[in-house]
């Protein structure tokens, strides 16, 4: 494969794999951490290494897609986590390939869950039938039924106007000055990202606690 692109160039990589869940911290096994990391945060750093020498070679663009996601989190944590991950990884990158003349850009998409179809609605008795004992003994149905309700109505919000990411995906691959990150999201989105990024963590934890709330 590498052979092949040395001979006809390489200008972009766009490292878009992703898998999605619900679940509090507890409810969820380590073997679905260990897929999550493997899939979203280990699966675009292998594919990145595997063809940095290209685009170091022909000063190409590597196109990262992250998500809002990564400054806060509504129950899906396990997504957040590996999404905050490739968020550092990719500022460790762009600044390193500088010298190179390749570029990095990170896609932050809000919620095009009905677009993407990357979540799909949960099931409180699913959840609850997959819980350990330990679990069960700290939790009860309602209250995961309370969570699954909630995140449920997140997903239906979702923005069905996928082609506003891949816009954004395509200018940072053929921009003469592509912008290093891409936030797509919705007004309150960015509002969210903008308290979380710039007050006090108990003001966002404060926010988010109430949205759960309600």
């Amino acid at each position: 494969l590498l052979s092949h692109f040395s001979s006809v160039g390489f200008w972009g990589l766009v490292n878009n794999a992703g898998i999605s869940t619900f679940g509090e911290t507890g409810w969820l096994p380590m073997e679905t951490y260990e897929k999550f990391a493997d899939v979203n945060l280990l699966g675009s750093i292998r594919t990145t290494l595997e063809f940095l020498p290209l685009l170091r070679k022909y000063k190409g663009r590597i196109v990262f897609m992250s998500s809002i996601i990564a400054y806060f989190t509504l129950g899906n944590g396990i997504y957040s986590m590996t999404k905050a991950a490739i968020e550092k990884f990719c500022d460790a990158l762009r600044l390193e390939m500088k010298k190179f003349g390749v570029q990095v850009c990170i896609i932050q998409p809000g919620n095009y869950a009905r677009s993407t179809k990357i979540q799909p609605p949960v099931s409180a008795e699913e959840i609850w039938s997959e819980l350990s004992e330990e679990e069960k003994a700290v939790y009860n149905k309602e209250y995961i039924q309370e969570r699954a309700n909630f995140f449920n109505s997140i997903l239906s919000e979702g923005s069905t106007n996928g082609n506003e990411v891949v816009d954004a995906m395509v200018d940072a691959l053929i921009s003469p000055a592509p912008k290093a990150r891409y936030m797509v999201a919705k007004l309150k989105e960015k509002v969210l990202v903008f308290v979380c990024a710039l007050f006090p963590t108990v003001v966002m934890d404060s926010v988010l606690s109430y949205a759960l709330s309600k």
